[in-house]
């Protein structure tokens, strides 16, 4: 059961949502994702909010398929888990089980949450990510910053996680501003125009050109997000 809702929630984090948030940093294994939101509430009201993510966690987003199963604990070492609940059958009876999605390292009511922990299908992959939440005042309310930072090797195609990651912390950031009253969203700026690149001497150096060329040839192409979690789908 819950390796099918696994399989579910990775699968989601492929579809394509409206982009909100913004991939601020992409490297070979490495990616940063930030997404900022203001809330008529103040701050105590927002971090109170935020220490319950039953209340706004998307329940597409979890293992047991209910957001009411998470629970965060914030203090150092606390955790943001989720309780599997028994599954009693007539033949049976279930055990209950539960998830650790991230630990915190640094908790200041009002003010700032940091989590260490990897993500729905990043979960399976030695990688290390940090969810830093930064609460200011605004002159409406309450500025809600989301910035999570993941590093390490990945069996995914890195842009492409990227942007599913992306656009699910987004949901999430989204579900909490909705909870407290949405006065603005920072993805519907206008971005400004992108100043022209100059223009460059590709003949300049013409042998580091032809490395990068031989360094790519021999580069390992990564796998797909499907591909990855393949041996999953596999019925038992």
């Amino acid at each position: 059961m819950y390796t099918k809702l696994l399989i579910a929630a990775a699968a989601s984090c492929a579809l394509v949502h409206p982009a909100q948030a913004k991939v601020v940093e992409l490297e070979e294994d490495a990616f940063v994702t930030r997404d900022s939101r203001v809330v008529t509430a103040d701050q105590r009201a927002t971090w109170l909010a935020l220490i319950t993510p039953g209340d706004w966690w998307n329940s597409a987003h979890t293992f047991s398929g209910d957001s009411k199963n998470m629970m965060l604990t914030p203090q150092a070492n606390g955790c943001f888990c989720e309780r599997i609940p028994a599954d009693d059958t007539q033949a049976t009876i279930g055990l209950a089980g539960s998830v650790k999605h991230m630990t915190v390292s640094l908790a200041i009511p009002d003010q700032a949450l940091r989590m260490e922990g990897a993500l729905g299908p990043l979960q399976s992959e030695p990688v290390d990510g940090i969810l830093t939440v930064t609460l200011a005042k605004a002159e409406e309310g309450t500025r809600i910053t989301f910035e999570y930072a993941v590093g390490g090797y990945m069996r995914f195609e890195v842009p492409a996680i990227a942007k599913a990651v992306d656009n699910v912390m987004s949901q999430q950031l989204s579900g909490l501003a909705k909870s407290l009253g949405v006065v603005e969203s920072e993805a519907e700026k206008p971005e400004p125009d992108a100043p022209e690149e100059e223009a460059t001497d590709e003949s300049a150096d013409p042998v580091s050109s032809s490395e990068e060329e031989g360094d790519e040839e021999k580069a390992e192409p990564r796998i797909s997000v499907d591909e990855a979690f393949g041996d999953l789908n596999d019925d038992q």
